[in-house]
């Protein structure tokens, strides 16, 4: 029998240092827009947090050995994955991933391939890293996102060394199949790419008939090439924490990335161990009762987005998150129109897709019912104010 978990609680975040509520302090706006959720961490967490803040010493730290075990075993229980115990990097956050990677593939001016569109630091980070980015849109089937693979090709030059995947996809959701990976794997293969996965939303796949798949997984040819990212923060709500790690297989890469981080990247916080074994080890149940409010709160958005004029969403296969198109709106700034109606979205701009806005429905049920009542209403007053200008 599963145990019950009470999601529609309403925790207070003001005054908590909370970056997504802080953006709107003092203003009537419903926060919908970073990949926070509003739900308290799990009991198992919260139970084993205490109880280290309790022993009371909070000296320099490592993986507990035991996490590294829970971790290695659900690679394999879950995905068929074997991998070693030397194959994991821990870093203090997913970001921090993305931005070595950019700096240990390649030499300055290369240049780093990545799919729009995508979340902002897949943007920023090979700029940062002195690398050139090259954004390949993806194809829309509908409502459906693929990966074009002719535009792919179309994009490689000799300076290209890196592909940067987020999988499964944020902003639009996409779980992407073995056959789709299987043709990114042969196409890095090809072009002799190192890939790097965010595989971070891995665990938050809501479509019954879908499957996450690491891509390191395929076979050894591809997992010779791969850096795969992965953190306990996004499932179980943990980001404040700081607790990552990548999987690198290859000997040789693991070792430029390990030289990469050399003196700047910082140890994770002690907190972060405990919390990801807690979250690893002992909620899963909290993981299933999850999963569920989620289908629950994204069928609610489904239904509401598709009733709002102009707006058009994307029924993600997996994540917290919401795609929405807002370009027949005719509204040249969509994101600041809902903040005014009370409702903070993510800026489509930011993720390379002006026109489209992100919506987080990692929330209490009556918290996501009011904003997209606002956004009803806002809608709705937008296209009675086009019919009169006819």
């Amino acid at each position: 029998m599963r145990v019950m978990f009470d999601f529609d609680r309403i925790v207070d975040r003001s005054g908590s240092g909370s970056l997504k509520w802080d953006r709107y302090a003092g203003r009537d706006v419903l926060p919908l827009w970073v990949a926070d959720m509003d739900f308290a961490a799990p009991p198992a967490v919260l139970a084993a947090l205490q109880q280290r803040v309790e022993h009371g010493v909070f000296g320099y730290t490592h993986a507990p050995e035991e996490l590294v075990e829970v971790i290695l075993e659900r690679l394999w229980q879950r995905h068929r994955w074997r991998v070693q115990a030397e194959s994991l990097v821990w870093l203090p956050g997913l970001v921090v991933g993305l931005n070595v990677a950019c700096r240990a593939v390649g030499e300055e001016g290369s240049e780093v391939l990545s799919m729009t569109p995508i979340y902002p630091p897949f943007l920023s980070a090979p700029k940062l890293s002195g690398r050139k980015l090259v954004t390949v849109p993806m194809m829309q089937e509908g409502t459906r996102w693929l990966i074009d693979f002719e535009a792919m090709e179309a994009a490689i030059t000799p300076a290209s060394r890196l592909l940067l995947l987020c999988s499964p996809q944020n902003p639009t959701g996409r779980v992407f199949n073995k056959q789709e990976l299987g043709q990114l794997a042969e196409f890095c293969q090809r072009h002799d790419l190192i890939l790097c996965s965010d595989e971070i939303h891995g665990d938050l796949v809501l479509e019954p008939d879908c499957e996450h798949l690491p891509t390191a997984s395929l076979d050894a040819g591809i997992a010779a090439r791969t850096i795969t990212l992965m953190a306990p923060s996004k499932t179980f709500n943990l980001p404040g924490l700081n607790c990552a790690f990548a999987i690198i297989t290859d000997a040789s890469l693991r070792r430029r990335f390990q030289r990469a981080m050399a003196g700047i990247v910082p140890y994770v916080n002690l907190f972060g161990y405990v919390g990801a074994l807690a979250a690893y080890r002992d909620s899963g149940d909290w993981r299933a009762a999850l999963l569920d409010y989620l289908r629950d709160n994204r069928a609610l958005v489904m239904d509401a987005l598709g009733t709002m004029s102009g707006l058009q969403a994307t029924c993600g296969e997996a994540t917290y998150l919401t795609w929405v198109d807002a370009r027949n709106t005719g509204l040249s700034e969509p994101a600041k129109f809902f903040e005014e109606a009370g409702v903070g979205l993510s800026d489509g701009a930011e993720f390379g897709a002006p026109g489209f806005l992100r919506l987080n429905f990692g929330c209490p049920r009556s918290v996501l019912e009011q904003g997209l009542e606002r956004m009803a209403r806002a809608t709705n007053g937008l296209a009675c104010s086009i019919k009169e200008r006819r």
